[in-house]
């Protein structure tokens, strides 16, 4: 389907859209950038819900530094370290050489994080981290109006003023493969299996019972706004946003896995309701992500994209690819790690990884060049 051997995979979709897609996204390129969000919620401090950070108080500092190595890389003094892993090392990493080597311009904007990033970056006026989703009162819904009011603001103004430009989207949010589960169960669709995490092995009995708490807790809300403010967290609204304002008039990647799956359901969910057809959404949207995730044998991306569009009765399957990038042959442990299970996906490195592969760049020499990386980190 791809003229690279070691190009993108279709997870899920259609050959010919995904085919049509990224010729959109190789035209695309030149005036192309990467958006990075950071959020935060509380549910990332429960005890077994994520390892994006060994400990709750590291948790905390995961947008912050992850942003930082975005923007200065890593041989770079940083004002945050990296929170220390139970194995690896951020995909951060992994962005920053796409970045670097594509020459893509970055763009931080803070959602609403506990640690702000000492970098240049868009701040949300008013906007705070989440509480736990357990709670069923995670955002309150005039925040949640606000994001994505942002997000469609921004999307709008890129689609004008870089017509058919890539944007390529991508989080780093610690928990929030526990909230892409509950705004998922809330809509209808039963992704509590299914969905990825940062954990080798993703807790789902665990998930369920946050998600069933605040769900009840909430009096599971049938509007998608009020239930993003019930148990999700900062970054869907906004990206839901994006999507929205870019209206189909330009490419969007969507670069993460299981909570871009979630927020391309809300953003579907959302067109519906005030009338935008859903099918320019779906043909110029795609999400990507890596081979870890798609390969993952504790989550099913494909199964997940498929029950959503199913439930939510979309006129075609969403789009997703997967990067082929493998770390099987790198010196540095940190990122053989990878291969077993211990990182998978975050800060768009899927996403970017099928962007180099789409520029060219192979991804044996991606993984070449990040290996470089990690003897400056």
């Amino acid at each position: 389907m791809f003229p690279s051997p070691d190009g993108p995979l279709l997870v899920n979709g259609d050959a010919t859209v995904a085919a049509n897609w990224c010729d959109q996204a190789r035209q695309g390129m030149g005036h192309g950038a990467f958006l990075l969000v950071l959020a935060a919620t509380a549910t990332a401090a429960v005890a077994g819900i994520s390892a994006a950070g060994s400990t709750p108080e590291s948790r905390r500092f995961t947008a912050a530094a992850d942003g930082e190595l975005l923007v200065l890389g890593p041989a770079s003094p940083r004002p945050h370290a990296l929170p220390p892993l139970p194995a690896g090392v951020s995909p951060a990493l992994i962005s920053w050489v796409v970045l670097e080597q594509l020459r893509l311009a970055r763009r931080v904007v803070n959602a609403g994080v506990e640690v702000v990033p000492a970098v240049a970056h868009a701040h949300v006026p008013g906007c705070q981290p989440a509480a736990c989703l357990s709670t069923g009162r995670a955002l309150p819904l005039q925040q949640v109006q606000h994001l994505l009011q942002w997000g469609e603001n921004f999307g709008r103004v890129w689609s004008l003023q870089h017509p058919g430009a890539l944007l390529a989207v991508g989080e780093c949010v610690a928990g929030g493969t526990s909230t892409a589960a509950a705004i998922l169960q809330g809509l209808g669709v039963d992704g509590t299996g299914l969905v990825s995490g940062s954990l080798r092995q993703p807790p789902h009995r665990l998930r369920r019972q946050l998600i069933a708490q605040g769900l009840q807790r909430s009096g599971h809300p049938s509007a998608a706004l009020e239930l993003v403010a019930a148990v999700g967290d900062p970054m869907q609204p906004l990206v839901a946003g994006v999507i929205l304002g870019c209206a189909g008039v330009a490419p969007v990647l969507l670069a993460g896995g299981s909570q871009m799956a979630a927020v391309l359901a809300l953003a579907m969910v959302l067109a519906r309701a005030r009338g935008q057809a859903v099918a320019p959404l779906l043909r110029t949207t795609a999400v990507g992500t890596t081979g870890w995730v798609a390969r993952e044998p504790g989550s099913n991306l494909a199964l997940l994209l498929e029950r959503i569009q199913e439930q939510l009765q979309l006129p075609q399957a969403p789009l997703a690819l997967a990067s082929s990038l493998d770390f099987s042959s790198c010196a540095h442990p940190a990122l053989r790690d990878y291969e077993a299970g211990y990182v998978k996906e975050g800060v768009g490195a899927g996403g970017l990884a099928i962007v180099a592969n789409l520029a060219g760049l192979s991804s044996p020499r991606l993984a070449s060049l990040c290996n470089q990386a990690m003897e400056q980190l």
